[in-house]
Parts: C-alpha cells; structure tokens; sequence
C-alpha cells in the first residue's frame, strides 16, 4: 500500500502513531531514513509491551499489547494506558529511540476460530502480499453445525476487474493455503470484483461475527 502511494503521489510516505487519548498523531513516527517502524517519542512517552491476558510486561522483541505512560503531560497524564494495539517493540536504527512494529490488529479483535487464536490484520498482510489483490476485505465468521467457520471476502485491484474466473480460483487457493500455513486455520475465500464490498464513512468494519447475533 505505501509503494502504491508513493508511486501515485509522488511522495515519501511515512507510518505516524497517535491516539487520541494521549496527544493524538505525534506519538512515533518513522524516520525517512530508514522507514522501519515509528520511532516513539520517548522524551515525553514512556512505552511497555504487555501480554493481553495477564498484564505482564514482556521483553522488547516479544509481542503484545501496546501500553504509554506519559512523562510531561500535565492537563490529562495518562498511566499504563493500554492502547489495545498489538505490537513489539524493536531497538533504536537511525535514532536513539525504540520503535515499534507494525501494528497487527487489536488486543479486542481477537478471533477464536476452532480453538485457534487470530487476528484481523494477520489475513490482512497475506492479502496484501498478492499483487492483484486490494486492501478491501471482509471476514464472515458464522457456526456450521458444530463448527466455527470463516470466509475470507476480499476484492482484486482495478486492474484485475475482468480476470478469468480460473486465475481467480488461483488466488483464491493460494490465499487460503497461505492462512492454514501460516495460521493453522482452514478458511473459505472469494475473490471479488471491485466495488463489491461495503464502503463505510468512518472506520472500516473487517469482521461480521453471526456467531454473536
């Protein structure tokens, strides 16, 4: 997706964190040097990462849930905030500070399909590893019987619109062997056209779970 703006715009694009909670976009930012995570401002933000179900702080390098405590703010300190963003965090590269990975998904969003713990943004860096597919995706988790199931929806970039219905079947393969391999669960996948899934105006919705309706 970055490669993709870039190319479009122009530009250098870089990963910025921020909640709202704290001081909004400014938390880390990655540097142009190396676009490797952002760099947490750690003059002002003291970060931890935590197992999600104990609270227990783990070694940087492991993952978990992210967590600030603010050093400077004076109006709305926050302590050991969990933020719910899953992550790790990485040493220091072209500053001094640590940074943190890429976030893959929520501590709240977890899914459990079969016994097997998931994540949203686990599919989602599959998904975007294949080049003809897009980042609009949607995944349906519903009971079949006895069984929890999953099907995996996501749509082929505009240029792939008109594809046969064969290389469709093909991507839709390797997507699902990609998610049994790397996260042991097997899942339906329909690769779709363009415009096909819903467009919301706020944040995107990623999962429907009928389990719970």
């Amino acid at each position: 997706m970055r490669a993709e703006i870039q190319s479009r715009l122009g530009i250098d694009a870089m990963d910025l964190y921020g909640l709202s909670e704290v001081v909004g976009p400014g938390v880390g930012c990655e540097c142009i040097e190396s676009k490797d995570g952002p760099v947490i401002w750690e003059d002002h933000f003291y970060p931890e990462i935590i197992d999600p179900e104990t609270g227990v702080p783990v070694a940087d390098g492991q993952p978990g849930e992210l967590v600030f405590t603010s050093l400077t703010k004076e109006a709305l300190p926050i302590i050991r905030y969990r933020t719910r963003d899953l992550s790790r965090l990485l040493p220091p590269t072209s500053r001094s500070f640590r940074r943190i990975a890429k976030i893959t998904g929520r501590s709240d969003d977890m899914l459990i399909i079969r016994g097997v713990n998931l994540f949203p943004g686990h599919i989602e860096e599959l998904i975007l590893k294949d080049s003809k597919l897009s980042g609009h995706y949607l995944l349906e988790v519903f009971r079949e019987g006895p069984l929890d199931q999953m099907e995996v929806m996501v749509e082929v970039k505009p240029e792939f619109a008109h594809a046969s219905a064969d290389m469709k079947q093909v991507v839709e393969r390797d997507l699902q062997h990609g998610i049994k391999s790397w996260l042991g669960v097997t899942t339906r996948v329909r690769v779709l056209d363009p415009g096909h899934l819903p467009r919301p105006e706020g944040k995107a919705r990623r999962v429907i779970d009928k389990r719970t309706l």
